[in-house]
């Protein structure tokens, strides 16, 4: 097969469970994924720990699973796409055991369901103790392997999206130093997360919004892009990415300390099983205030640890610490965005052949702030409608796409400290202000234009945004505002909003803002 072939499919972007569930719902329609590298590696899929909310033990419903989204989502969530994810979550676990994934069972063939913060009931379904995403990739990537309609680009990088009359007409993609456009009218982008913008995360470091910059220079709304989450307990230490310390582990009854054996959450209420924006900031403040911070499971689990999370154990012993004798040293990074391209029921972008799927789309399920493991059974239900979409579009006539200039391979480093200082766990307009005018020019024809424009777009949304809700907290507006609503966002009001900050702005940034 050659690239003459692919022509005229619909094209994946994407090599996490968004992507691979996407291509395989599709099947038999001959699709093309494109991973920048090999499936499964470089995703924060693959690092998922907790596993899949869904409503499945005799005492949980899908109502109660709904109400617990609601609540964490702090008054943004769209209630009709939380309800539809939830109810069609049980189907979801099911579907993905058919597949081969091996969830965790009792001796009598019943599934274990783990407890996380904010959830009422036990229903988070695992595999492999606390390697639920490396279990998931591994039933997925062998399914597409064996499915022969799915063609794979691996090792391949898109750089831009071909578009005409507001319409995608094609794709820019880089493998080997080889450029190569490959006409089509469907795109979906499953491409993941953000946290590579910052210094502490848990996400790959290559995971900095490439999905996000292509749909905005494209031209699509993006919205909600403020909503930032960071996970209160990775693993404190050098390694990139940070190791995460599962919240099931608190779940299981640990507790967090400072360096005196203080448990300074115990009287916040839900304490270390509060909602994550909550327990962030608990322990951001203990960092802010000169202290360090410890997840202390010995009592609760102690020579139990490894038996129940094998994989945080081992990762523990690499750093010299065993969890079953000794605190385990944690601090807040970067973990998951609630924000992402603007999509309707069906995984539709404002751009016509645009669809997203998975953590780089805004469904409205998350609202402010995401509940426990309700990201990948949100990837997982909402592929299969994603693909049903993309089947029903007609596949139009392949367009002649025009030479275009190859845009250099995005690079984040430039963007991490300004972004780690501005939009970190507490914000203030000064430094989100300063952040506007360093970033605006950085976004324009550089290595790093990509990742210097999503983390502008998040800055500007967060100077919109002049109140605190869940994840998003304003030191200068820390009051909730009644009134406030989702914000959409596109390229070219992001650059208008910068250049109001700085002359300094360069003419060729607000002209690019302008024709976008």
């Amino acid at each position: 097969m050659t690239i003459h072939h692919l022509h005229g499919r619909p094209v994946i972007i994407g090599g996490g469970i968004a992507a691979l569930m996407t291509a395989l719902h599709l099947a038999p329609e001959p699709v093309v994924l494109i991973s920048r590298a090999s499936l499964g590696e470089e995703t924060s899929s693959t690092l998922a720990q907790g596993g899949l909310a869904a409503s499945l033990g005799n005492d949980d419903s899908p109502h109660l699973h709904l109400a617990d989204t609601l609540a964490a989502g702090d008054g943004l969530c769209d209630e009709a796409a939380a309800r539809r994810v939830v109810e069609a979550a049980p189907t979801a676990v099911e579907f993905l055991a058919r597949l081969g994934v091996a969830f965790d069972r009792a001796p009598d063939g019943s599934l274990r369901f783990g407890l996380e913060a904010a959830h009422s009931r036990r229903r988070i379904v695992h595999a492999g103790g606390d390697a639920t995403g490396r279990e998931l990739i591994r039933a997925l990537t062998a399914a597409v392997r064996r499915t022969p309609s799915i063609a794979m680009l691996e090792g391949v990088e898109v750089r831009q999206l071909f578009v005409e009359e507001s319409e995608v007409t094609g794709v820019l993609a880089v493998g080997n130093s080889e450029a190569v456009s490959l006409s089509t009218n469907r795109v979906v982008l499953a491409t993941g997360g953000i946290g590579g913008l910052f210094d502490h995360t848990t996400n790959p470091l290559g995971s900095f919004g490439q999905g996000l910059a292509l749909a905005a220079r494209a031209g699509a709304e993006l919205a909600d892009l403020e909503f930032v989450q960071f996970h209160p307990t990775a693993l404190d230490g050098p390694r990139r990415p940070m190791p995460l310390v599962s919240e099931a582990v608190r779940g299981e009854g640990a507790v967090l300390v400072d360096e005196r054996g203080c448990r300074f959450l115990a009287d916040t209420p839900g304490a270390e099983l509060a909602p994550r924006d909550v327990v962030a900031r608990g322990v951001w403040r203990q960092f802010d205030a000169g202290h360090r911070v410890f997840l202390d499971a010995r009592q609760c689990l102690g020579p139990r640890f490894a038996e129940r999370f094998p994989a945080i154990a081992a990762l523990c012993r690499e750093s010299g610490i065993d969890p079953a004798v000794e605190p385990i040293p944690v601090r807040p990074a970067a973990h998951y965005h609630m924000g992402g391209i603007a999509v309707d029921a069906e995984g539709r972008s404002s751009l016509r052949g645009l669809w997203a799927c998975g953590e780089v789309a805004r469904s409205g399920l998350h609202g402010a702030n995401r509940l426990a493991s309700n990201s990948l059974i949100e990837a997982v239900v909402s592929a299969a409608w994603v693909a049903a979409s993309v089947a029903a579009a007609s596949p139009g006539v392949s367009k002649r796409l025009r030479p275009a200039i190859v845009p250099p391979r995005p690079d984040a480093a430039r963007i991490r400290p300004i972004a780690s200082r501005a939009l970190g766990i507490e914000r203030d307009g000064e430094t989100l202000r300063e952040a506007a005018k360093a970033l605006a020019p950085i976004a324009v024809g550089h290595a790093a234009s990509d990742p210097a424009l999503v983390a502008l777009m998040i800055t500007i949304a967060a100077l919109r945004r002049e109140e605190s809700r869940g994840s998003h907290f304003r030191i200068d507006f820390s009051r909730r505002d009644a009134r406030s609503r989702s914000l959409r966002l596109t390229m070219g009001e992001a650059f208008e909003a910068a250049a109001v900050f700085s002359e300094t702005i360069s003419d060729t940034a607000t002209q690019v803002g302008r024709r976008a």
